[in-house]
């Protein structure tokens, strides 16, 4: 009698040190509409994507900053016809200026460039991030590393495609959101073939681009 008390008690004080251990998980519908809310209200954030393996997306790496304004600069490497070309870029109003491997900057259109992606949509509020987020279903966090919250979710694969060009279908992915901001600092997206990885900072950091230099 007494060691059948010892092991209830045992199992009461295991049981509360367990369900006493830190603070309670948000709930993944809460925090992903708070997090929608947190990225329309972004004005400017650098952002990175980097693939790995051989995910069927035409962009394999970028590099740059954007501002809600919709100006963007960096470098973006695209796979044409089998061949990875590596362009820098200067987005400003509707113009774009552009430098491949070899040779000055040339310009297009903003729309000439949409055709083949277009990063300052990342942060429109209709089509970026903001929409990914709000419209992502079934989302349930997992846990909480570091300063930002793991959720895992399945994204629309008609909003995600204009984030990420070549994708057309849904897709099993994970968020990674600032506890303290509610914001996006990271996107793992596993594709057939491979994974695309998409990652934020510097919100909000000053940012005015600039035509580059002639020549």
């Amino acid at each position: 009698m007494v060691r059948k008390l010892l092991i209830v008690a045992v199992l009461a004080l295991v049981s509360a040190c367990s369900s006493g251990g830190g603070d309670a998980l948000p709930a993944g519908p809460d925090l992903m509409k708070k997090a929608a809310e947190a990225m329309k209200g972004v004005k400017s954030a650098s952002f990175s994507i980097a693939t790995e393996g051989k995910p069927k997306v035409p962009v394999k790496k970028a590099d740059g900053r954007l501002t809600a304004a919709g100006d963007a600069d960096g470098t973006i490497t695209i796979d044409v016809l089998g061949s990875l070309q590596e362009i820098s870029f200067a987005l400003i109003g509707d113009t774009v200026h552009f430098k491949g491997p070899t040779g000055g900057f040339q310009k297009m259109t903003r729309q000439q460039l949409a055709q083949f992606y277009d990063p300052s949509v990342i942060l429109e509020p209709s089509k970026g991030i903001a929409q990914l987020l709000s419209s992502a279903t079934d989302p349930k966090v997992e846990a909480l590393e570091g300063d930002s919250y793991r959720v895992a979710t399945t994204f629309p694969g008609q909003v995600l495609g204009q984030i990420v060009p070549g994708v057309t279908q849904g897709v099993n992915g994970k968020v990674w959101l600032d506890k303290a901001s509610s914001r996006l600092t990271k996107a793992s997206l596993p594709l057939q073939d491979g994974t695309v990885t998409v990652s934020f900072s510097d919100y909000d950091a000053p940012v005015t681009i600039t035509p580059p230099a002639a020549g």
